[in-house]
């Protein structure tokens, strides 16, 4: 639903395969900034991890997804940040964590305060989205913008710092 800008969602859609990339630019509401994000969808896959450790680089954000209806996925989630994190060389890795198919309550596996509360521990928000019902899937994405945005204004203002008081 993010990559479609909220279009329909399609009953016979294709879940990831491989490894897929999608860049999009996102607004910062109250300034005239874009942030662009280059999202590497793994699919949780370990037949891709190499594959995708390549493209990752070092990255400046994380988003681990799992799916409400099913705690094998979220307790996966503790392997993919690890691995996510291992690339990040000690830095601080704002993210998020994202339950989806919220639409599935009634097969809920994992309940919204644990994966909170394990997302708070990992200094990680947490959102619940719904792509058939459409609901909340731009938020984790519009959390992720902010926080890059914010990043980027801190060490533009410590170069302007550091700049105007030479040594």
């Amino acid at each position: 639903m993010f990559r479609s800008d909220g279009a329909h969602f399609q009953k016979n859609y294709n879940m990831t395969a491989g490894v897929e990339l999608l860049v999009k630019s996102l607004n910062i509401p109250g300034t005239s900034d874009t942030v662009e994000l280059y999202i590497f969808d793994s699919a949780g896959r370990e037949t891709f991890v190499e594959a995708c450790e390549k493209m990752w680089g070092q990255p400046s954000l994380v988003c681990v997804v799992f799916d409400i209806s099913s705690q094998t996925t979220f307790s996966s989630c503790s392997h993919w940040l690890e691995r996510v994190k291992a690339h990040a060389n000690g830095l601080q890795l704002p993210g998020v964590l994202v339950g989806t198919k919220a639409d599935l309550s009634e097969r809920r596996e994992v309940e919204s305060a644990v994966a909170e509360e394990w997302a708070l521990s990992q200094g990680l928000g947490y959102h619940e989205t719904s792509a058939k019902e459409m609901e909340n899937c731009d938020a984790p994405f519009l959390s992720l913008a902010q926080s890059f945005y914010t990043m980027y204004q801190d060490c533009r203002q410590m170069i302007q710092t550091l700049t105007s008081h030479p040594l």
